[in-house]
């Protein structure tokens, strides 16, 4: 006999119509409140009753009131992830593996694009404290003083992501855009490379990193960095068109710093497209080292960022905090750091 074959199915109550939980402890045989201790806390009861109560739910397709649980327990379950773009690649591993980790814990995620734009996440954040979620994942540290004055009093956990700060809200796992910059520039003029420029997004990160960048270069002797600025997200076509920009602008360059590796590649169809050699005539790094950075040809010189890491942590620090069980003296700081990958590009 089949799952849904186990049980009749019980009569629709007027109203809703929905199946209640009264409903599945009668099909079930055991009284309302074994049926939630069943679904809820499955350890407090036996695996006899564990069962028919399982199969009264697969045989009314009874979905729990979770609203109601929530209100019961103050644990609502669910984690509210902020990420600036669901198109940008490079946040893809930290979206997998945060999702994977909490999904394991018995939470589940929802998933928010603010678009590089402060006031979509206020936006986002109006929608997400009010319904209590157990954490909140957010991408960079900066956000508006409401928001970090409401995050700071609302009492959920909150962890930042992909950035640094010394003065985070809660808690923050990421690296230095700062010395993502500097290590390019060190990088390529060791390489020999004197002519430097970028291409970068306009989002706050980005800027960062590439002032280092031009900074850097400044201290090891090299002249005016030029930048093409690409508006976020940025595509192959922003690549395209930041290389003509510069190349208007400083026909001399021998080395371009892309904030993305989608950036890189559309710098290096245009160079191509223009009869230039990489690396012989103009050198290419890139950020994020996405999966094709490798099997292009010449494979792309790039900065790795551990995204898979930072999720893992991230869901960690969330669900010790919601599970009472978060240590008082460790670091809520998480440093993954980078590293630079040398390839043909360059």
């Amino acid at each position: 006999m089949s799952d849904t074959e186990s049980f009749p199915r019980p009569r629709r109550r007027k109203g809703s119509g929905a199946v209640t939980l009264r409903d599945v402890a009668k099909l079930a045989g055991v009284a309302p409140i074994t049926a939630s201790r069943a679904l809820n806390t499955p350890n407090q009861v036996s695996g006899e009753v564990l069962e028919r109560v399982t199969q009264a739910v697969r045989s009314t397709g009874y979905v729990p009131n979770l609203l109601a649980g929530a209100l019961s327990s103050m644990r609502s379950r669910m984690v509210g992830v902020a990420v600036p773009t669901i198109a940008g690649l490079v946040f893809l591993e930290t979206v997998q593996s945060l999702t994977e980790t909490l999904f394991q814990a018995g939470y589940q995620v929802l998933l928010g694009q603010t678009g590089y734009d402060n006031a979509r996440e206020d936006a986002w954040l109006d929608a997400m404290i009010g319904r209590r979620p157990d954490g909140l994942v957010l991408t960079g540290t900066s956000h508006s003083p409401q928001t970090r004055l409401r995050l700071r009093a609302a009492g959920v956990p909150v962890v930042e992501t992909w950035d640094q700060s010394d003065d985070p809200i809660d808690m923050l796992v990421g690296f230095s855009h700062v010395e993502v910059g500097r290590t390019v520039a060190e990088f390529l003029v060791n390489k020999g490379y004197r002519r430097l420029a970028g291409v970068a997004g306009s989002d706050e990160r980005a800027q960062r990193r590439f002032v280092a960048f031009q900074e850097k270069a400044h201290e090891l002797g090299v002249p005016a960095v030029p930048i093409a600025e690409m508006a976020t997200p940025t595509t192959l076509g922003s690549g395209r068109r930041g290389l003509a920009e510069l190349l208007a602008r400083e026909p001399g360059i021998d080395a371009v710093f892309c904030s993305s590796d989608s950036l890189a590649v559309g710098v290096m169809l245009e160079a191509q497209a223009r009869g230039l050699r990489i690396p012989q005539d103009l050198a290419v790094v890139g950020f994020g080292d996405l999966a094709m950075a490798a099997d292009m040809s010449p494979s792309l010189t790039t900065v790795r960022v551990d995204g898979t890491a930072i999720g893992r942590q991230a869901a960690r620090f969330i669900i010790e905090r919601a599970e009472g069980r978060a240590d008082p003296a460790a670091s809520k700081l998480v440093d993954v750091g980078y590293e630079l990958i040398a390839r043909d590009s360059t």
